[in-house]
């Protein structure tokens, strides 16, 4: 298992990657690996992680990365490897720990990313993410070697960043507290529709009429100078929009 790398050094975000099989080495995953000690074997590994070919697409609700949710590309064995998944949550962590992401690559790579409910930014502390690495990889040798999966797999296991797409309204009110940066459809004044961008906090969520009223957040974008608060106007400020019309929202870190 290689050492934790941080994607967002402002929010706790861990992540570790190791292979699963006992074939392992410097070869792609499927591939037979070359005889190497362990430090030379990860190293080489490393160098050859091939990295998450969506990585650069913009996000989405449920595009198995940061916009969460469970994406499996018509892979024969990743139903399998996404239960073996949800058995080890079940098996050997809480209610807390849950599976934010979940996606496969035909490449035999596995990107799992866990959220902490009772964690502040949904992020686990890296031993949590050490311990459930070790437990997956465990799990999948098993299967492997039962020939319910017939390659060796690459794991990728890490823990959503400030990055993650909230689901509107269904993440609204968890993180009510917190300022989030949101893109917006608002009619201007000759009725076109603009897409705008705010810093806010949730005031009120409407579930019934389907919007939500907004506030600005007390963060340096929305002071009028550095160090300076908001001025009353601001502070009274609102903007209501529908579910709809939110057409992205993240947490925001000042």
């Amino acid at each position: 298992m290689l050492l934790p790398a941080s994607r967002a050094a402002a929010v706790p975000v861990a992540q570790t990657r190791s292979l699963a099989s006992k074939a392992q080495g410097g070869a792609d995953p499927g591939e037979a690996g070359a005889d190497e000690g362990e430090d030379g074997e990860a190293e080489e590994w490393e160098a050859e992680w091939e990295e998450d070919e969506d990585e650069q697409a913009d996000p989405e609700i449920g595009d198995g990365g940061n916009g969460g949710g469970v994406v499996l590309r018509d892979v024969k064995w990743g139903a399998r490897a996404l239960a073996a998944a949800e058995e080890v949550l079940a098996e050997h962590f809480g209610d807390d720990i849950a599976m934010f992401a979940f996606k496969v690559s035909p490449k035999g790579y596995v990107y799992v990313r866990l959220d902490k409910l009772t964690n502040r930014y949904g992020c686990p502390d890296i031993e949590e993410i050490e311990n459930f690495n070790r437990l997956y990889k465990q799990k999948l040798d098993e299967i492997i070697e039962r020939g319910e999966i017939p390659l060796d797999l690459a794991l990728e296991i890490s823990s959503p960043g400030a990055e993650r797409l909230l689901k509107v309204p269904d993440d609204l009110d968890r993180f009510k507290d917190m300022a989030m940066r949101v893109q917006y459809l608002a009619e201007g004044d000759d009725l076109a529709v603009d897409q705008m961008d705010g810093i806010f906090l949730l005031k009120s969520v409407d579930i019934q009429a389907e919007h939500c009223v907004w506030k600005l957040a007390d963060v340096n974008e929305n002071r009028a100078g550095k160090g300076r608060p908001l001025n009353k106007k601001q502070r009274d400020w609102r903007l209501q929009t529908s579910f709809e019309a939110v057409r992205k929202a993240t947490l925001y870190l000042d």
